[in-house]
């Protein structure tokens, strides 16, 4: 089976997507066959890697509500290893149209078992909330990366996504962990940011990467350009720490 990894924090504007964007890119590069799934109705990821969410035939919505396979959805990106499944705002109809169904959790488990071994690693970007689409992707997910910005909020709201991973490994899926937790937004100069990192490595202890994800101009501008960062600018400091989060992450 490939490995599955939920991008996952609750809280908005902690580089979530600027994650899994750029981490499966990072993967792809280093010629790992990876799939972006994204699970957030306003469609960041699928932006950012340059599609066009209003002209979609198919997307991830068309998948989990069984009008589409998940292969008709699946869409090639500039990198030769890296697909994406896009979504759209028809996203936001999923969680009322299967409210009343005991299986609800099971959707994209369900279609993702379809690819088998296809991919190495299946990226899902969730949205920022706790709902029915999170609890699809932590029930299908084997593990959770979290990134939390190094910002005076940071810590707050993550008791809650801890309580939610620890219900789904309870009641859905016992096998989940935490890959690991990204600090971003890191600004060295600040002692904001040393304090926040010294709090996350206390509680966290080794779940918590080396690889730091510092403001980066860069790194901001590249989704408005539909491109992952390497692609935008290869040089930028933001190019370069996940391009490390990926060789620590696979220890290689």
């Amino acid at each position: 089976m490939s490995e599955i990894i939920a991008v996952a924090n609750q809280k908005g504007g902690v580089g979530k997507t600027t994650t899994a964007i750029n981490l499966a890119a990072a993967l792809a590069i280093a010629e790992r066959k990876v799939l972006l799934v994204d699970l957030d109705p306003q469609a960041n990821a699928t932006t950012g890697m340059g599609l066009d969410k209003s002209s979609l035939k198919r997307d991830v919505y068309a998948v989990l509500a069984g009008e589409a396979g998940i292969r008709e959805a699946i869409l090639g990106s500039e990198l030769k290893f890296l697909d994406v499944v896009p979504a759209s705002r028809n996203l936001a109809r999923f969680e009322l149209e299967t409210v009343s169904d005991d299986s609800n959790h099971l959707y994209l488990k369900n279609v993702l078992a379809e690819l088998g071994t296809e991919y190495e690693h299946i990226l899902l970007d969730l949205p920022p909330s706790l709902g029915l689409l999170t609890i699809n992707a932590l029930t299908a997910a084997g593990s959770v990366l979290i990134p939390i910005q190094a910002e005076y909020y940071a810590l707050e709201g993550l008791s809650d996504l801890m309580n939610t991973i620890n219900r789904i490994k309870e009641n859905f899926n016992a096998a989940l962990e935490i890959k690991g937790v990204l600090l971003t937004m890191y600004d060295e100069r600040t002692n904001l940011s040393r304090q926040i990192e010294d709090e996350l490595r206390n509680f966290f202890k080794s779940k918590v990467y080396d690889t730091v994800i510092t403001r980066n101009v860069r790194l901001s501008e590249a989704p408005s350009f539909g491109k992952p960062i390497q692609l935008y600018d290869i040089r930028s400091a933001g190019a370069r720490a996940y391009m490390s989060l990926a060789k620590e992450m696979t220890g290689k």
